[in-house]
């Protein structure tokens, strides 16, 4: 096996999977250094919390490839967000909501093949 299908199918290595918890940690702190209300604050917190924690699980089990989808769609979850809680008008918070949302969508479904050969590896469905 080569050095990144190591990578790749170890836990706590997949570096995709590293990025997507850098957005979500990076979304859930922003609103420390931006200026939001309330409802866009709690909703950047929970959303990048939940990315968070999604994207650790991803690390943990490498083989979780369903998790890959829950945290795609937690980074579209955080592209909508500044519509859904009308913070738009609040440039760097819908910026910083727009930009990790997309990083962990790309980073999610980068992950995705690897995940589910592991997945497959597992289970012998190979």
């Amino acid at each position: 096996m080569s050095d990144m299908a190591d990578i790749q199918s170890t836990a706590w290595t997949r570096p995709q999977d590293w990025l997507s918890l850098l957005a979500g940690l990076y979304l859930a702190l922003s609103p420390l250094w931006v200026e939001i209300d309330t409802t866009g604050t709690w909703a950047m917190v929970l959303i990048g919390a939940a990315i968070g924690v999604m994207a650790i699980i991803a690390l943990a089990t490498p083989g979780a490839y369903i998790d890959e989808w829950m945290t795609a769609l937690g980074g579209v979850a955080a592209i909508v967000a500044p519509w859904v809680f009308t913070y738009t008008d609040a440039n760097a918070a819908a910026w910083t909501s727009w930009i990790t949302g997309g990083v962990t969508v790309v980073a999610a479904l980068a992950a995705l093949p690897a995940s589910r050969s592991v997945y497959r590896h597992e289970h012998h469905m190979v």
